[in-house]
C-alpha cells in the first residue's frame, strides 16, 4: 500500500480502490429497490435524464467539494472540519460539519442494520425452500412474522453488525480495501448474472418500457424534487462516510474523472437493478408499484414460482445483502477513524461504535412491533360529516392506539391520527435534516471560505474553465439545491 506522511489511517492502493469504496458506500438498499422503482413512477426516461442533470449539477460538486476536504486534511471528518475551519478562518460552527456527518451516520448505522438484516434472513429462507410455490397470503405472513419477532431481528440486526465490524476492525489496507476488491466485483458479477437471466424472461420487455419509455408528461413537480434529492442521497453525501474514504485516497488522483466514475456506476447499478427485478415482476403478473414491500413480499412470490427460483431467489438476496454490508462499513468509518485519533485502537474502537448502534437499533427492532403503537409527533385531524377539516392537533408523544379508542367520534367528527416511530424519526431526522443541512454547509465551506489556490491544488483539475464552473455550482446551484430538498423534506 503507498504511503502518505499527512495520513495516519493509511491510503488507498489505487485509484480504483477508492472508486470501488466510494460505489460500494452509495450502492446499497436504495439503489436496488427504491431508483428503479422512482424511475418508472415518474416518467421513465424523462425522468433518468432530469436525474443525471441533478447528479452533474448537485450531486458530483457535492461529492468532489466532500472528497477534497477529506484529502486536504488526511483525517477523520470530525478532526479534519475542525482543523480545515482554523485554518481557513471559518466561522466555528463549520467545525460541526464532521460530528453532524459522524452522527448522522451512526443514527443510519443502527436503523440500516436492523433493515439489512432482513436480506439475511431472507436469504436464509430462499435457500431452504420457504418460498417454493407459496401464495401471496403465505408471503405476508412470513414478512409479517418476520416484524412481529424482536428476537429474531435482534439477531440478524447483530450478525449484519458483526460483518461490518469484523472488516472495519482490520484496518484501511487488510479490512476496507481487501473485502471491497473482493465485495464489489462479486456484485457486478451476480447483478450481471441476474440480468442475464432477466433477458430470458417474457416480461424483459414491459420492463425495459417501464423503466426507459420517454414520458415528460409525468415530469411533475414532485417529479423533479424527487430526482434532486435522490441526486444527493444516492451518493452517500453529508455523513462523513465519503470525507472518510476522501481521507485515504492517493495525493495524485484527479477529482473530477474520478468522482464522474463514481456516479455513472451507481447510476449504471440502479438502472441494471431495474432492469433485474420488473422483468420478473411482469413476468408474473405482480404489482410494479408495491412500495419496498415488493422486495420482502411479492419478489419471494415470483422466486418460488420459477424454474430454478431457489437458486435466483437467493442470489438476489445476497446480492442486496452485499450491497448493505457495503454500505454499512462507510457508516460505521467516520466514527471509527475519529476514535482511533483519540489512542483507541482500531479494534476496541469498532466494538464500542458497533455495540452502541447495537443498542440504538434495539429501538428500531421494537419500532416494528412492541413499540409499534409509541409514536412522536402526532399529529390529530378532525374531520366534520362534510369531510373538512376542523382542527388539527400536534403532540410531542402518545401511544395512537389508546389515542384512537379515546378520541372515537367526539364532538361529531372523525379522527385521523398519525405520528411517527421509533425508526421513522431517526430516518427523517438523517434523512431529511442532517444530511442534506451537512451537504450545503460543505458546499458554502469550500465554495466561500477555501481559497481557490487550496482548492486547484487538491482537485488536480486540468481544466481552468472546469474548475470555475464547479467552484460556480458549489458556492450557488449546490447550496440552492440542497436547501429546496431540505424545505420540501419538513413540510
Amino acid at each position: 500500500m503507498a504511503s502518505d506522511k499527512r495520513g495516519m489511517h493509511g491510503i488507498w492502493a489505487s485509484r480504483w480502490t477508492f472508486i470501488l469504496a466510494a460505489v460500494g458506500s452509495a450502492v446499497g438498499l436504495g439503489n436496488i429497490w427504491k431508483f428503479p422503482y422512482i424511475t418508472g413512477e415518474y416518467g421513465g426516461g424523462a425522468f433518468v435524464l432530469v436525474y443525471l442533470l441533478c447528479i452533474l449539477s448537485v450531486g458530483i460538486p457535492v461529492m468532489m467539494a466532500e472528497v477534497l476536504l477529506g484529502r486536504k486534511a488526511r483525517m477523520s471528518p470530525i478532526n479534519t472540519m475542525h482543523r480545515l475551519t482554523e485554518k481557513y478562518k471559518a466561522p466555528a460552527f463549520f467545525s460541526g460539519i464532521g460530528w453532524m456527518g459522524a452522527v448522522a451516520g451512526f443514527f443510519i448505522l443502527s436503523f440500516y442494520s436492523v433493515i439489512a438484516g432482513w436480506t439475511l434472513y431472507y436469504s436464509q429462507e430462499m435457500v431452504t425452500g420457504t418460498f417454493v410455490s407459496i401464495s401471496a397470503d403465505d408471503a405476508g405472513a412470513v414478512f409479517g412474522g418476520l416484524l412481529g419477532d424482536p428476537a429474531t431481528l435482534i439477531a440478524y440486526h447483530t450478525l449484519f453488525l458483526f460483518l461490518v465490524g469484523f472488516v472495519i476492525s482490520r484496518g484501511v489496507h487488510r479490512g476496507l480495501e481487501t473485502s471491497l476488491r473482493m465485495l464489489m466485483p462479486l456484485l457486478f458479477v451476480m447483478l450481471l448474472v441476474l440480468l442475464g437471466y432477466s433477458l430470458t424472461t417474457p416480461g424483459f420487455a414491459q420492463g425495459w418500457d417501464f423503466l426507459f419509455r420517454f414520458e415528460p408528461e409525468k415530469l411533475s413537480e414532485e417529479a423533479i424534487i424527487t430526482a434532486l434529492g435522490h441526486s444527493f442521497f444516492t451518493l452517500s453525501l453529508g455523513m462523513g462516510a465519503i470525507m472518510a474514504y476522501g481521507a485515504y485516497m492517493p495525493a495524485n488522483s484527479r477529482l473530477g474523472k474520478t468522482i464522474l466514475t463514481v456516479g455513472a456506476l451507481d447510476t449504471l447499478v440502479a438502472l441494471v437493478a431495474g432492469l433485474v427485478i420488473f422483468p420478473i415482476v411482469f413476468s408474473n403478473g405482480l404489482e410494479p408499484g408495491a412500495g419496498p414491500g415488493l422486495m420482502f413480499q411479492t419478489l419471494p412470490i415470483a422466486f418460488g414460482q420459477l424454474p430454478g427460483g431457489i437458486i435466483i431467489g437467493t442470489a438476489f438476496f445476497v446480492l442486496v445483502a452485499i450491497a448493505a454490508w457495503s454500505s454499512a462499513i462507510s457508516l460505521a468509518e467516520p466514527a471509527v477513524a475519529w476514535a482511533v485519533e483519540k489512542g483507541f485502537s482500531r479494534v476496541r474502537a469498532t466494538i464500542t461504535v458497533c455495540a452502541l448502534a447495537w443498542v440504538l437499533g434495539l429501538g428500531t427492532v421494537m419500532s416494528f412491533n412492541h413499540w409499534e403503537n409509541h409514536q412522536y409527533f402526532v399529529t390529530v385531524t378532525g374531520i366534520d360529516q362534510e369531510g373538512e377539516v376542523a382542527f388539527e392537533d400536534l403532540r410531542l408523544y402518545a401511544d395512537v392506539e389508546v389515542l384512537r379508542s379515546t378520541l372515537g367520534t367526539t364532538g361529531g367528527l372523525t379522527y385521523e391520527v398519525k405520528g411517527k416511530t421509533f425508526f421513522d424519526v431517526l430516518d427523517f431526522l438523517t434523512t431529511n435534516i442532517l444530511l442534506p443541512l451537512g451537504g450545503v454547509l460543505i458546499s458554502l465551506f469550500v465554495g466561500w471560505f477555501m481559497t481557490r489556490r487550496a482548492i486547484a491544488d487538491e482537485a488536480r483539475m486540468k481544466s481552468e474553465r472546469m474548475l470555475s464552473l464547479w467552484r460556480f455550482m458549489i458556492r450557488f446551484v449546490a447550496p440552492l439545491a440542497v436547501l429546496f430538498v431540505i424545505y420540501n423534506g419538513l413540510i
